[in-house]
Formats: structure tokens, C-alpha cells, sequence
């Protein structure tokens, strides 16, 4: 018998014991013959077990039943036995059979009971086919099993397929996977070609699932990338013109750039970017970077509207900085919503229509009164507010209101030449209305509008100016920071049927005039054409309450007598006012000047996807939130929150980074895990900029003036002498900040030498203050705590990585660099001794010994003299990564560390690897005095899992 066999009789006699066991005659006999058993000789030990169990096999074969090993029921009949054995034996015999019959499982049935031809599929339904004698119990397992299928459905969530798709329940599913992270308005057509992600309370794009990195560059280069930024929350601010740049003054400095009220008084500057600060506390607390946009002046009117853009993750900040400077506190309630019905007023056909009767005996679809379940798809609400938070505060003081318009207006990005092309492609400016229309009363605000000849007067300058835009040939072209305001047609309405590339077409640029457009391109857009109704909030709620839906616009496509063709007329619904807001491109560097420049498309909510398919079929390239980090690279402008450290939102973005690639690198098996304490990389998931800036700040304190004569090999050992023994490295009450000051990055950009990517040439800039030690040390005395926000450019081959170490090269390696010789020429760094593994193995072999005595240390990690101290919970500790506290960070390597890359790529515009990131403002400069002239500025770069160091040009653009 198989084990298998075996272990399940066993398992089914466990609870039944021995009832009578005897010896059979043979056994007995030859146990009689048994030297221990009774005298006579034979065989024993071992050779006389084998023959007794091989005799009896042979005589008596498998005994089925329950038995000891060794042992066989004799063929006789017992001459006793045990009556309390006997009936313990035979109670659970009964026991098991009675068990065995009033078990009801999934298999046990009552038609089990019936032989197999009686046996009916009816008898499941309809219990009065079965026989009598069964039909009691049949209904009683009916009835279990309805209670458990009632049961069942209650707890049961999903509905069947053809439920859930219905258009009222898929909304009302929509609207509760929106609890936590909210969705824009392009969600859908997102989730389907995108890799999602949830960040800052929003479900955003981060990459399609295509190969999108080569051609989004050749769509931002040649043709038009398409962006959703919508979920940017915009502020608006609203009060007398003076008193609000009173009041935004104190956030803002000169020094950093232009302000509110420069960019105001710019001709065509309406809007722009700038850094925020907290009130009176440039440059030491920054709040993040924002982008603007003012309402044209109102002749006759001192009352100005602003619009500010922010992150996110800057909102709350920014918007209590508004209420702090502009004493609005006072919250305003939020006026009553209007129930809207859910049925669009049909188009051409204003008066109402006719009740359907109902025909007794026909089916009669649920109505909108009747319906007590499906709400409509809600449209107000954002990712960083509940519904209950106040969206509007005024002050009683300065008479300034400050409305919250998160999610209330749509932000599109256009980037590359062929923007313009696209919008002129896509969007037509709004028709006029009838006569007889404009005489009689209407609830929408267009026709409204066209009954005063000055604002279709308006209209009509603004039309001229948009069919002006198809005879320009590129987006470069245009003035910076234009506003154009229009009203444009449904664009629903002139869908292609299939995908066309728009182009500037060369017969429409000789159709436009000459002079208009070189009007366009030197002087940009009057100050009255930027005027649109998307600033008033009654228009912007009237054209989304107003909209008409897909059914009914289908509905009107079908009625047309040529298929295909333009509805003429032109739905009333159908006009929206629209503001076009003109990015400039690079605008910082000598090379690509211009690059990445675009079009914002502001929209009222509500009428996302009624823009987004008209681009989408003029054959533009998505993008998401990675094309919107190489974006920003390109242009060479910082990203916010990744070029932020400063911030408390790029401190946060920072940490949530750290945490994640953290545990990304711990869900790699043990084995296959890089070593960074093998590479000499103390940081390879965060970047701490605290430590660097002070560890600079007291090497150049302590080196005073010898430090003007030392070299960088001097250097390095005064940096280790200085970190471990001398002069210890504590924290100061002083944070570090990044140099935003346009005449210090000025001044440290001509010192650095401006190159070009690739480091071949030098451009000439005008004449600065040389580089010498008076100038080191006033220069060092404002900004020693600072770090530079730099661009490197590897000069020969290598790509760097995230986090990557920049480092200060020696004398010799710079001979390195003069000979031209390859890549692997850059020097290199040794291995580090990995001591943190052989503490674990030690303080594991301690832990053994001493558990009983001093439980407390066990946890406790420490190291020799010669190691540097670590002292941290084993539980934190992860292999191949250095614990908290980190030792010196500038001293650890061969090379002096000045700091880190925090975003590297290879550059298809520069044709080498290219990264981002931030150095010690002291390093860089204690660096460039020690370099001789045709070197100065070259720095070394080393990702964190290689040894190898790559030449790289230091970049400051301004």
C-alpha cells in the first residue's frame, strides 16, 4: 500500500480503537519456538523478526482493518474479550455513520436520495415533482438557501456588466473613486493611453504607454506638444490697483527679478512667472514659484483683476500669505446653487417642447423627476479643498476680494512652432447672431452680448488679430508674454474626420497682409484686445450650465441634409469665451533662444474634452507630467518642487522621493542590491543640502587666509581635518537658501567662464568684476550659507544619473583633461571598505552573548576607532546604504564633494548627457580661484552606482 493510501486510513480510523487483536496460530507457534519465548533453537535478533513478518505474509497475505504493526487477526475466534473497549468501539462506529448521513455539504443533496433515472433538473425549481417522503426536506433547503442568496446580495457590490455601464451608474462610480484623488476633466481619455499616478490630491498623466521621449522632443521642436494643467489651482484677486501691489510688494523682491508692478507697467507684459516669498522675509523663507496674469485696465477704473497660478502643494501657503498681506479674513458665503436641470434647452427650437403622453401597454423610460438614484456628474470641487472650505474672503479694510478658482477654469499648454498653427486650425471665432434672435429676450449671454455694437466691435478687432496668427510662421516669432482674448465657435462643430497635421499654410500667410503681421510680431496685442468674458464669473457659469450635450449634438449632426457638413446655424450654446496666452521660450543662455515656446489656452470648466478631441485630431503629441520635467530642462528654467530645496514644498517632495526610492531599492533581492558605502556614496536617495552648506561654510571660516594660497590637494586635507577633528561640524540655526539674486548669479556666471553645452567655445559677455581673493571674500561674506542652481555639461561621453556627486577635480586631473585623451582618462574613485556589514556580523555574534546581561545594546551598532561612528536601531539599518547620522559629506571621497545632480538625462538638443542641480556657493568659488583660466569651471561628475568620474562644464544661465 502507498504512503498516500496509508496515511489517509489512518486519518480516517484515528478516533476508532482496537477492538480485539490476537495472535494468529502461526505467530504463536513460532513464538512458542522462541528462545525468549518458551525454549528451542532458531534463528533470532534480526533474522528472526524477518522471517516472522515473512511467514506471515506468506500464510495469511494483507489483513484489511485496523492493526497494530507486526500484528494479523488469527482466523479463529477469540476466547474473550473487553466489553468497555468492545462498545467504545462500536459508539463511535455509529457516531461516525450517523454523522456521515445528517451531513448536508455542496455534494449532499435530497435528490441523492433518489436512484439516478428518478432524477429531474425540474425538481430544483418545482419540489412538488419530487416524491412525498422527500418534499419536506427539499423546501427546507430551498428556504436555507434563499436566506444565504439574500444575504449574499446584500453584501454583494458589483452589479451585472450591462448596470454598470448605464451612463447615471457609471457617474455615480466616477464620483466615488474621486473621494480621494480627484480627476480632470480629460481623466478618461488619460487613463486609457497613460500610466497613471496620484499626486497633490489629483489622479494626473505621468507617461504614455508608448515610446513618447524622442518624439515629444521632435513635437516640442518641429510641431506642438499638448499639455492638461489643469490642475494648477488658480487665486484671484480683486481690489484697486494700487493697493494690491501694496500688498503683493511684500511678497516679491527686486533683486530677484522683476515684480508685480514691473511686469505691469512692461508693455505687453501682463503676464509672467516669478518666486514668492514670505512677507518681508527675502531671501531666507521661500515659498515657490507662481505664474500670473492681469485683466486689462478698464477705462475710467482704478478696479483690477489678477489671476495666480500656484502648486498644489503650495496652495494653502500662498493662499494665507494673500489673506495676511491683504487683511482678508471676513469669509464670504457662497451664494445658493441654482438646480439646474440635467436636459440641455434644445438649440434652434427655444420654446419648450411638448410632453410625451404615455401609451398604456408600452414600456415608459424613467424620468428625471422620477429618478431617485443617479445625481449628474459633479463639476466643482478640487483635490486640495473639501466641499465645506470657504472659497472667498474679503476685507473690510483695503477692499480687496480673494476668490479660490481651483478646477473653475481649464489650462491647456501648447509647446512647439506649430502652436498657433493648431489653435487657427481648430478653433473659429464666434459667428454673429440673427436679427430676429437679438430682438427677442434669451438667458444665454451671447446673444446678450451681440446686441452692443461696441463689444462686437471689439469681437471683431479680436478676430482680425487670431486670423492674423496663420501667416506667422513659427510661435518664436511673437512678442513674449502676449494675451489675446477671443470667442470662439463650438469647436465640436469642425471636428476633422480624420487626424490632419496642421501646418502654416503658405497661401493664408499671403492672404494676411504684411504689415498686420509685422505689426503682430514687433508691438504684440493691443491692451483692449486682451479683454475677455471668461474673467466674468456669470458668463463662465452661464456657457457651462448651458452646454450641449453629446446626445443632443449628435442629434442635430443627423438632421443635417448633407452628411458631414457645418451646422449652419450655429447653436446659440455654442460660443465660449477663451483667453490665449502667449509662453516665451528659452530665454536664458546663448543657444536655442526661443525654444519651447507656446500657447496657454484658458477655458471655462466644463468644456474640457469639447477642446481637447478638436487638438488632439489636428495630430498633436500628448504629453504628461515627465514631458513637463524635460520641458523645463530644455528651456534651462528651475522645475518646481524638484529645483526647490529651499522650500517647504520641495523639502516635501524631497522626502517623498527618498522614501520611494528607498523602497524600491529594499524590494530588490539582498543579493542583487547595489553596495553604495562600496562606492563612497552617502546619499543615494536624497540629497542633504543643510549638511553641505555648513560643512563649506566653516571650511572657509577656519581656512581664512591661508585658504586663498592652499591648493585643492591642501584642500581636500584640511576639508577631512577639519570635519573629524578640529573643528566639528554642528547644525546652525542659520538654514541654507538658493542664490535668486540676478546680480550675484550675474557675477558668478561670468567668473564660472559662459560656454556653450558642449564646452567648445566661450562667449563674450560684458565686462565683471575679475576673480580674485577681495572679491571672494565680499562675495562670501553675503552668501556663504547658499547653494547655485547650476547646469553640467558632460565634455566627453557618459550620461548622468539622479543624485549623481559633483565633485572639485585635482591638479592632476586637469593634466588629465589638457592631454585629449578618451573618456576613460577621467580619474577614478577606490573602493570603499563596506564596515558596516562586518558590525552587523559582529554585533549579531555579541547580541548572542550577551542578550541575558544588557538587552538594551543590542540594538546598538558601533566601530572600531579607525571607523567613522554609527550608531542607529539595527531594525533601520538597510545593507549597502549608510544609516543616520551621515559622516563628513564633503571629505568622504577622494575628491572634494560640492554637491548634487537633481535631474540628468541625455540632452537631444545638446547631443551629450546634461544634468541639473545644485553646488556649495563657498565650494564653487573657493573652486574657481584655484583653477587656472582655460580650466576654470570644469568639475567632475559620478553617479552613485559607478567609481567612475566624468569631466563636466559648469553653466550658470541667467
Amino acid at each position: 500500500m502507498s504512503a498516500a493510501k496509508v496515511k489517509m486510513r489512518q486519518k480516517k480510523l484515528r478516533n476508532q480503537p482496537a477492538s480485539v487483536q490476537c495472535l494468529s496460530s502461526s505467530v504463536h507457534d513460532e513464538a512458542s519456538t522462541h528462545p525468549n519465548g518458551g525454549g528451542g533453537d532458531g534463528p533470532s535478533g534480526k533474522d528472526a523478526l524477518s522471517l516472522r513478518k515473512k511467514r506471515s505474509h506468506q500464510e495469511t497475505g494483507w489483513v484489511r482493518g485496523h492493526q497494530k504493526s507486526g500484528e494479523v487477526y488469527g482466523d479463529k475466534m477469540p476466547q474473550f474479550i473487553t466489553a468497555g473497549v468492545f462498545a467504545r468501539a462500536r459508539a463511535a462506529e455509529v457516531s461516525a455513520m450517523l454523522k456521515a448521513v445528517t451531513k448536508t455539504t455542496g455534494s449532499c443533496h435530497v435528490f441523492g436520495a433518489l436512484p439516478r433515472h428518478m432524477r429531474r433538473r425540474a425538481m430544483s425549481h418545482n419540489t412538488k415533482r419530487l416524491p412525498c417522503r422527500l418534499r419536506e426536506m427539499a423546501n427546507r433547503m430551498r428556504e436555507k438557501c434563499l436566506q444565504g442568496s439574500v444575504k449574499k446580495k446584500e453584501q454583494a457590490k458589483n452589479k451585472s456588466r450591462k448596470a454598470r455601464r448605464r451612463h447615471g451608474n457609471m457617474l455615480l462610480e466616477f464620483n466615488r473613486r474621486q473621494r480621494k484623488n480627484v480627476w480632470l476633466e480629460t481623466h478618461i481619455w488619460h487613463a486609457k493611453r497613460f500610466h497613471m499616478v496620484k499626486k497633490w490630491g489629483y489622479c494626473l498623466g505621468d507617461r504614455p504607454t508608448l515610446k513618447c521621449y524622442r518624439p515629444s522632443y521632435r513635437a516640442m521642436s518641429t510641431h506642438c506638444l499638448l499639455q492638461d494643467l489643469s490642475y494648477y489651482c488658480c487665486i484671484e484677486l480683486q481690489g484697486e490697483e494700487d493697493k494690491l501691489l501694496d500688498c503683493l510688494s511684500q511678497l516679491t523682491s527686486k533683486e530677484a527679478g522683476p515684480t508685480f508692478a514691473q511686469r505691469l507697467c512692461l508693455s505687453g507684459q501682463r503676464q509672467g512667472s516669478l518666486v514668492l516669498y514670505r512677507a518681508g522675509q527675502f531671501p531666507s523663507q521661500p515659498l515657490g514659484s507662481a505664474t500670473f496674469l492681469w485683466r486689462p485696465r478698464t477705462p475710467g477704473s482704478v478696479h483690477r483683476h489678477l489671476w495666480t497660478w500656484v502648486h498644489p502643494t503650495l496652495k494653502q501657503d500662498v493662499l494665507a500669505e494673500f489673506q495676511s498681506v491683504c487683511q482678508c479674513q471676513a469669509v464670504v458665503p457662497p451664494p445658493v446653487p441654482l438646480v439646474i436641470d440635467a436636459k440641455v434647452v434644445s438649440t434652434t427650437d427655444w420654446e419648450p417642447k411638448p410632453e410625451r403622453k404615455h401609451t398604456p401597454g408600452t414600456k415608459r423610460k424613467q424620468s428625471d423627476k422620477d429618478a431617485g438614484g443617479p445625481l449628474a456628474k459633479k463639476i466643482l470641487g478640487d483635490g486640495t479643498r473639501s466641499p465645506d472650505t470657504p472659497v472667498t474672503w474679503k476685507s473690510s479694510s483695503t477692499g480687496i476680494l480673494i476668490n479660490d478658482l481651483t478646477m473653475e477654469i481649464v489650462r491647456y499648454r501648447l509647446i512647439g512652432p506649430q502652436s498657433h498653427s493648431v489653435l487657427t486650425e481648430a478653433l473659429e471665432a464666434a459667428t454673429d447672431c440673427d436679427e430676429s434672435i437679438k430682438s427677442q429676450p434669451s438667458c444665454l449671454w451671447w446673444p446678450n452680448h451681440c446686441k452692443e455694437e461696441s463689444k462686437m466691435k471689439l469681437h471683431q478687432q479680436q478676430t482680425d488679430l487670431f486670423h492674423t496668427l496663420k501667416g506667422v510662421y513659427s510661435t518664436a516669432e511673437l512678442p513674449p508674454g502676449i494675451v489675446l482674448g477671443l470667442t470662439v465657435d463650438d469647436p465640436r462643430l469642425s471636428i476633422p474626420p480624420k487626424r490632419v497635421k496642421a501646418l502654416s499654410c503658405v497661401k493664408e500667410a499671403q492672404e494676411v497682409s504684411d504689415e498686420k503681421r509685422k505689426e503682430l510680431s514687433l508691438r504684440g496685442v493691443p491692451e483692449h484686445c486682451c479683454e475677455s468674458f471668461l474673467w466674468e464669473q456669470s458668463v463662465r457659469n452661464n456657457v457651462t450650465e448651458n452646454k450641449i450635450s453629446e446626445q443632443d449634438l449628435n442629434r442635430m449632426r443627423s438632421e443635417v441634409l448633407v452628411p458631414g457638413s457645418r451646422l449652419n446655424p450655429v447653436p446659440l450654446q455654442g460660443r465660449v469665451p477663451i483667453l490665449l496666452v502667449h509662453q516665451p521660450g528659452k530665454q536664458v543662455g546663448h543657444e536655442m533662444n526661443s525654444w519651447g515656446a507656446g500657447w496657454d489656452l484658458l477655458l471655462p470648466k466644463g468644456w474640457g474634452m469639447a477642446f481637447w478631441i478638436p487638438l488632439v485630431y489636428r495630430d498633436v503629441r500628448i504629453g504628461g507630467l515627465k514631458m513637463s520635467l524635460t520641458h523645463s530642462q530644455n528651456k534651462g528654467v528651475p522645475h518646481f518642487p524638484h529645483d526647490y530645496p529651499d522650500c517647504p514644498a520641495g523639502a516635501h517632495f524631497q522626502g517623498e522621493q527618498e522614501s520611494e526610492l528607498l523602497e524600491k531599492f529594499k524590494r530588490r533581492p539582498p543579493a542583487k542590491r547595489t553596495n553604495y558605502i562600496k562606492h563612497g556614496c552617502l546619499a543615494p536617495f536624497c540629497c542633504p543640502w543643510q549638511q553641505l552648506a555648513e560643512e563649506w561654510d566653516v571650511i572657509g571660516s577656519e581656512g581664512g587666509i591661508q585658504a586663498q594660497s592652499a591648493s585643492l590637494d591642501d584642500m581636500a586635507t584640511r576639508v577631512e581635518r577639519t570635519s573629524h577633528h578640529q573643528v566639528p561640524v554642528t547644525k546652525q540655526q542659520t538654514h541654507f537658501t538658493v542664490l535668486r539674486t540676478r546680480k550675484s548669479l550675474r557675477l558668478l556666471s561670468s567668473w564660472c567662464g559662459p560656454t556653450s553645452s558642449q564646452g567648445q567655445r566661450s562667449y563674450r559677455v560684458r565686462e565683471m568684476p575679475s576673480l580674485d581673493h577681495t572679491a571672494k571674500k565680499s562675495f562670501l561674506a553675503s552668501h556663504g550659507m547658499s547653494l547655485v542652481w547650476v547646469r553640467l555639461s558632460v565634455l566627453l561621453k557618459g550620461k548622468p544619473d539622479l543624485h549623481a556627486m559633483v565633485s572639485v577635480p585635482t591638479a592632476d586631473d586637469l593634466k588629465l583633461l589638457s592631454r585629449g585623451g578618451p573618456g576613460s582618462s577621467a580619474p577614478q574613485e577606490p573602493p570603499h571598505r563596506d564596515h558596516l556589514k562586518s558590525t552587523l556580523k559582529r554585533g549579531k555574534k555579541g547580541t548572542k552573548k550577551v542578550a541575558s546581561d544588557t538587552p538594551s545594546t543590542s540594538g546598538q551598532m558601533t566601530t572600531t576607532s579607525n571607523d567613522p561612528q554609527l550608531s542607529c536601531p539595527a531594525s533601520d539599518v538597510v545593507l549597502g546604504v549608510w544609516p543616520n547620522p551621515l559622516p563628513s559629506v564633503t571629505s568622504h571621497c577622494s575628491r572634494v564633494t560640492l554637491g548634487w545632480v537633481t535631474q540628468a538625462d541625455f540632452s537631444l538638443s545638446a547631443g551629450c548627457g546634461e544634468a541639473l542641480g545644485f553646488v556649495s556657493v563657498t565650494g564653487l568659488v573657493h573652486t574657481l580661484i584655484s583653477q587656472p583660466l582655460e580650466h576654470r569651471g570644469t568639475v567632475l561628475l559620478r553617479n552613485p552606482m559607478s567609481l567612475q568620474y566624468r569631466f563636466a562644464k559648469i553653466n550658470i544661465e541667467v
